[in-house]
């Protein structure tokens, strides 16, 4: 299995990230820079709804994009994440030939 996945879903922080860029128009308010569905949402964005620091969020948003799950692309000075989907099936393909 691969381990950056493993470590990615090991944190129930990041899996709720996973679930709100699942559909960021419901959870996150529109920005004034980057489409939420196409740019993806602003990390510090994500930080304030998670409740944490812009550090630690960075640090969980750098794990998942590790592991094949979010994309990054950086909008003026800012980091926008979204979901990867390819790398979102082949962690559902890896996940179900271990259970």
């Amino acid at each position: 299995m691969n381990i950056r996945i493993a470590q990615a879903l090991a944190s129930g922080k990041r899996v709720q990230i996973l679930k709100w860029l699942k559909d960021p128009r419901r959870h996150f308010a529109p920005q004034i820079d980057g489409d939420l569905v196409r740019d993806g949402v602003c990390g510090l964005r994500i930080a304030e709804k998670l409740g944490v620091s812009q550090p630690t969020a960075s640090e969980h948003l750098r794990i998942l994009a590790a592991a094949g799950l979010l994309r990054s692309r950086k909008i003026k000075q800012w980091m926008f994440y979204r979901r990867n989907a390819a790398g979102l099936r082949r962690a559902r393909r890896t996940l179900s030939q271990l259970l």
